[in-house]
């Protein structure tokens, strides 16, 4: 039969193309074969690197690595070796599957989690024995009903006890364990002849594997988490006294020409960005606490350790951070105000910038070193108070209004006022860090001589006796100056003695 006649045509016509998208295809095909070999190379590369950067962050994630997985190899003994195999048959299986879920990061979590899965497993065990002991006494029929009512009643009963704030901190995973565990026993009696037997070797299987946990998580390189937790606390404090390091040193100076202008740094500025972990770290505080309060006695912290005065020290410190959020959101928007009304709040909120700092590295330092606070640190406290009723009155002046900066001088005046709630927040951290160290035991230390007292004693402060009375000449006369709080400051100190030399 004859084709159509411009169908050769098409044909024709369309055969290059089919070639040309074929070709295409199979180029394609070849570019990404050859390309595979490189980007799987990068991709190792990438992981190789990510993972070498969680090493160096923290080592002790290759140990607790190392420490699991030494913990398995010991429990696949009693699958390996045959006398132990014969003694728990299948059931050894549970001491592995264990350790897989008990072990954990810090010391507080694997016992939290050995001790309720034990003691729950335990507990379960006995009441499914005791369940279908009582339901073999109603009969055939009556056992499988026995059976389904009780575990319904238990089930019921432990899964709304999860909902109790006290069992979900601290009891959720062993009221969990306890209800697979009472539901498994009580219905693998009913198919199972031997269930007090099961129930023997699944505990032991599990204890076994909890131990293991335990010996190896507290004697092999141990993380203690009440450790971590009084770290981080330090550390937050730290932070927050950095923050007002670089607001006192920065943003309270200006330039000196005809536009003078608030400085600030850059959002980049990681001294000004601290504050933003301490906000962000009160659930990881509260998880360290929960757990440090199942590890036993180590190093400086003793039994019945007071960790929750740590999580009220934390939380004053997120209550300062969060003034600190409100500070940065009006300095980043860099006011332009003339000099005239920067100088009349330059200087106290300079001094309770640089105050409350030094006062909020001690109180860091004291917790670090487990000391309590130095006497300085209430001077320094009582010299940022000082500035802040003077800013007080400052802020209670009226200020004429200047249109063309009315915004600005406003955010300047939140500002000031956000200061003096942070004097408010170092105080309230500095009287619980004094009664955490108090609770915990913290030793004394002695106080450091001042560096700027010091200087204050070669400029003049310490002075001979004149001999002419004929007194003896050996010993000297020492004019203290108490700090803020008492009479003058060491400023006026020095101001004082230049006016007495000039006249």
């Amino acid at each position: 039969m004859a084709s159509p006649p411009g169908s050769q045509c098409m044909e024709t016509t369309n055969s290059p193309n089919e070639n040309t998208k074929h070709n295409t295809n199979i180029a394609c095909i070849c570019k990404c074969a050859k390309s595979m070999p490189k980007k799987l190379k990068s991709k190792v590369v990438k992981t190789a690197i990510f993972a070498k950067k969680i090493g160096e962050d923290d080592p002790r994630r290759i140990i607790h690595s190392v420490k699991v997985g030494i913990a398995l190899t010991l429990v696949s003994s009693l699958y390996y070796l045959r006398p132990l195999y014969d003694g728990f048959g299948q059931a050894g299986m549970w001491a592995i599957l264990t350790v897989v879920l008990v072990f954990e990061f810090t010391v507080g979590g694997t016992l939290s989690k050995s001790l309720n899965r034990g003691c729950a497993t335990l507990l379960a065990g006995a009441l499914g024995i005791g369940a279908e002991y009582l339901a073999n006494l109603c009969g055939d029929k009556g056992e499988p009903i026995v059976l389904g009512l009780m575990v319904f009643i238990l089930a019921t009963a432990a899964t709304f006890t999860r909902f109790f704030p006290d069992v979900k901190r601290r009891y959720d995973y062993g009221v969990l364990i306890f209800i697979i565990t009472f539901t498994l026993v009580a219905v693998s009696g009913f198919r199972v002849s031997e269930i007090l037997e099961l129930a023997h070797q699944r505990l032991s299987t599990i204890l076994i594997g909890g131990a293991t946990c335990i010996l190896i998580s507290i004697f092999v390189y141990p993380v203690w988490a009440g450790q971590d937790l009084h770290n981080l606390i330090a550390a937050n404090i730290g932070k927050l006294a950095v923050c007002l390091e670089g607001f006192g040193g920065e943003f309270m100076s200006f330039r000196e020409d005809e536009d003078e202008e608030w400085i600030t740094r850059s959002d980049e500025d990681k001294s000004l960005q601290a504050y933003k972990s301490v906000l962000n770290s009160k659930t990881t505080e509260e998880t360290l606490a929960n757990l440090a309060w199942w590890e036993p006695c180590h190093g400086q912290f003793r039994f019945r350790h007071p960790w929750g005065l740590y999580l009220k020290t934390g939380a004053l410190a997120t209550e300062c951070a969060h003034h600190f959020k409100i500070i940065q959101k009006y300095i980043y928007s860099k006011p332009q105000v003339k000099s005239e009304f920067i100088k009349k709040i330059q200087e106290p909120c300079r001094i309770i910038s640089t105050e409350s700092s030094q006062a909020l590295k001690q109180l860091s330092s004291a917790i670090r070193n487990m000391t309590y606070p130095l006497p300085e640190t209430e001077d320094h406290i009582k010299t940022s108070r000082t500035a802040a009723e003077d800013l007080k009155i400052i802020l209670e002046k009226p200020y004429p209004p200047q249109q063309d900066h009315f915004q600005e001088i406003v955010q300047l005046l939140c500002v000031a006022s956000v200061l003096v709630d942070v004097v408010k927040s170092v105080e309230n951290i500095s009287v619980s860090v004094n009664e955490l160290s108090q609770k915990a035991g913290f030793r004394q230390q002695k106080p450091k001589a001042d560096k700027q007292q010091q200087q204050l004693l070669h400029r003049g402060i310490v002075q001979p006796v004149n001999d002419s009375d004929g007194s003896d000449d050996s010993f000297v006369v020492i004019d203290v100056c108490k700090l803020a709080g008492g009479q003058e400051t060491l400023a006026q100190a020095l101001e004082r003695e230049k006016l007495e030399m000039r006249s």
